[in-house]
C-alpha cells in the first residue's frame, strides 16, 4: 500500500488522538454549552468552521466522536460551514481544473456529511488573488474568506465588506490584529497588554469602528498550541459573554453579515500580489518562497497530466495528499518571528530535512508513475493528455513573431493546423518544430517520424492537407485503442 509507505499512519493518528483530547473535544463541549445558554436571547451565539476534507477522514477514521460533535454544532443553526480544498492544499497554484475538482469534493463532502450547502469560500491558508476569486464566484458562492492586508488594503480598513475585482463576489477581510492577538499572543508575558482576558478583548471589539470584525484563528489555538492551564478555555467561554454585554456587538455567520451590508470598495489583488495569512509577509512565501519548496512544487505539477491521464484513482489520491500545503511549509527557511512560528510547527528537525524525506518520496513516486505510464494499456491515453501550459506548442510565423495560439494536446494541435497560416506551417516544419515537440513533449514517436518524412513538401496547402491526414488518422488510432 502506497499511502502506509508514503505516510506514517502510526505517528499522525497520536498527534489527532493527543489533539482531539486537548483541543478538538473539550472546546466543542465549550461551544455547544455557549450556543445553548444563548439559545433563547435575540442576540445568539454563532461560529463559524473551515475543516479539510482531509481532517473529516481523519475524524472518520480515528475520533469519530468528534465529527458527532461537529455534526451537533451545525444542527444548531447557530454555525455556518465554509468551503474549502479538500485536501488543504495548494491546488490554485497546480491548475484550475485541480482547484475546482478539489472544491466540489469538498462541498461534496459538507454536503453529505453535514447535509449544508456552504455559501462562502475560504481557499487553503486564506491564499486569495483575482483569479481565485473568480474561480469561487463560477462555482456559485457568494462570499471569500481572506486576510485584510495592509498590502491589498492600502488606506482602507479591514472591518467592512469589500468586493472582488470585476467580480460581484463579496469579501470578508480577516482582522489579523485582533485575530493574531488570540492565536499568538494570548500567553506572551512580554506582550504590553498581558494578561489578555475576555472583558479586556471585548472593550477593543467594541471600540473597533466598521461594519463587521472577522476574527480567524487555528482552532487549535484552544487546548494545543496554548495548554488548559494557560487559561485559553475560560477566555473562550467568558468571551462570549463580555461581548454580549456591548449592545453594539453581536455574532454572525458569514452569509449573515454579507446579506446585511453592502461593499464598500473594491480590491483589485493581481496574481504577483497574492495574499496570504500566514507570516508577517502575508504572501506565498510560507509555502514558495525557497528553491526546496518551489523544486518540489513544481516537480508534483509537472505529474499532472499525466496521473490524470492515467486515471488510477489511488494514484491521484496520493498525488493529492502531496499537495497539502503543510509539507512545503515545512520546508521553510525564515528566520526571526516568522521563523520561529515555522519551528513550532515543523515535525522535521530542520528545513532540509523536510525537503530530503518530501523529495525522495515524491521522487519514488515520480518512477513508479513513469512505469505505470508505459504500459499498454495506458500509453494511449496519455499521449492523448493535455500537457502543462508551459509545455504547450506556441504557434510563430517567423522569429519573435507569435500567432497567440498555443495547443496543449493533439487534439488543440490538429485543430489550430486547419486555420492557422500557411506561412506558420511552413516555418515550423523548416526548423523541425512539430516533429521535436511531440516526440519531446507528446511522447509519440511513431507520429514524429511520419512528420519528419513530409517536410520536403513546398506547397503549403498540400502540406496542411497531408499534416492533417496524418495526425488525424493517429489520433483516430490512438482514440480506438483508448477505449478498447
Amino acid at each position: 500500500d502506497l499511502f502506509e509507505l508514503y505516510f506514517d499512519l502510526d505517528l499522525n493518528r497520536k498527534i489527532f488522538e493527543r489533539i482531539s483530547r486537548e483541543c478538538y473535544l473539550p472546546a466543542n463541549e465549550v461551544l455547544l454549552n455557549l450556543i445553548e445558554e444563548f439559545r433563547d436571547r435575540d442576540r445568539k451565539f454563532k461560529v463559524s468552521f473551515s475543516l479539510s476534507g482531509i481532517f473529516l477522514e481523519q475524524c472518520k477514521m480515528w475520533r469519530p466522536e468528534i465529527l458527532e460533535s461537529f455534526k451537533e454544532i451545525v444542527k444548531s443553526g447557530c454555525c455556518e460551514l465554509l468551503c474549502q480544498t479538500y485536501y488543504h492544499s495548494l491546488s490554485s497554484f497546480i491548475s484550475n481544473a485541480e482547484f475546482i475538482e478539489q472544491i466540489r469534493m469538498h462541498r461534496k463532502a459538507t454536503r453529505d456529511i453535514f447535509n449544508f450547502e456552504p455559501r462562502v469560500f475560504e481557499n487553503t491558508e486564506c491564499i486569495y488573488n483575482n483569479r481565485i476569486a473568480k474561480t469561487a464566484e463560477q462555482l456559485g458562492f457568494e462570499a471569500v474568506v481572506t486576510e485584510g492586508s495592509e498590502r491589498i488594503l492600502g488606506w482602507r480598513k479591514p472591518n467592512y465588506i469589500y468586493r472582488a475585482k470585476d467580480s460581484r463576489i463579496r469579501l470578508l477581510l480577516r482582522n489579523y490584529r485582533l485575530s493574531d492577538d488570540i492565536g499568538f499572543r494570548f500567553s506572551s508575558r512580554e506582550w504590553d497588554e498581558w494578561p489578555l482576558t475576555a472583558d479586556k478583548y471585548a472593550c477593543w471589539l467594541a471600540s473597533t469602528p466598521g461594519d463587521v470584525i472577522v476574527i480567524f484563528i487555528d482552532y487549535e489555538t484552544f487546548g494545543e498550541h496554548y495548554r488548559r492551564e494557560s487559561g485559553i478555555f475560560d477566555f473562550l467561554e467568558w468571551l462570549p459573554r463580555e461581548i454580549l454585554r456591548w449592545s453594539n456587538l453581536s455574532f454572525s455567520t458569514p452569509s449573515e453579515v454579507i446579506r446585511r451590508h453592502y461593499p464598500v470598495d473594491v480590491i483589485d489583488v493581481s496574481e504577483d500580489e497574492t495574499v496570504s495569512w500566514a507570516d508577517l509577509e502575508r504572501d506565498l512565501s510560507a509555502w514558495l518562497g525557497n528553491t526546496m519548496q518551489n523544486a518540489s512544487f513544481n516537480l508534483l505539477k509537472e505529474m499532472e497530466p499525466i496521473i490524470k491521464a492515467i486515471g488510477d484513482d489511488d494514484f491521484i489520491r496520493i498525488w493529492r495528499y502531496l499537495q497539502t500545503s503543510d509539507h512545503f511549509y515545512y520546508m521553510c527557511t525564515k528566520g526571526g518571528g516568522s521563523g520561529d512560528v515555522h519551528s513550532a510547527f515543523n515535525p522535521y528537525f530542520s528545513p532540509v530535512e523536510a525537503f530530503v524525506v518530501f523529495i525522495r518520496i515524491l521522487s519514488d513516486f515520480q518512477s513508479r508513475l513513469h512505469l505505470k505510464s508505459e504500459r499498454p494499456e495506458f500509453r494511449h491515453k496519455l499521449i492523448l493528455r493535455r500537457v502543462s501550459p508551459e509545455k504547450g506548442f506556441t504557434f510563430y510565423i517567423d522569429f519573435s513573431k507569435p500567432t497567440g495560439l498555443t495547443a496543449y494536446s493533439l487534439h488543440d494541435f490538429y485543430s489550430i493546423l486547419r486555420t492557422i497560416s500557411e506561412e506558420s506551417i511552413r516555418f515550423h516544419m523548416a526548423r523541425g518544430d512539430f516533429e521535436r515537440w511531440i516526440l519531446q513533449v507528446i511522447g509519440y514517436r511513431e507520429l514524429a517520424d511520419d512528420i519528419s518524412k513530409i517536410n520536403d513538401i513546398e506547397d503549403g496547402n498540400i502540406l496542411r492537407r497531408r499534416l492533417l491526414d496524418i495526425i488525424g488518422r493517429r489520433i483516430n488510432e490512438l482514440e480506438k485503442n483508448a477505449k478498447g
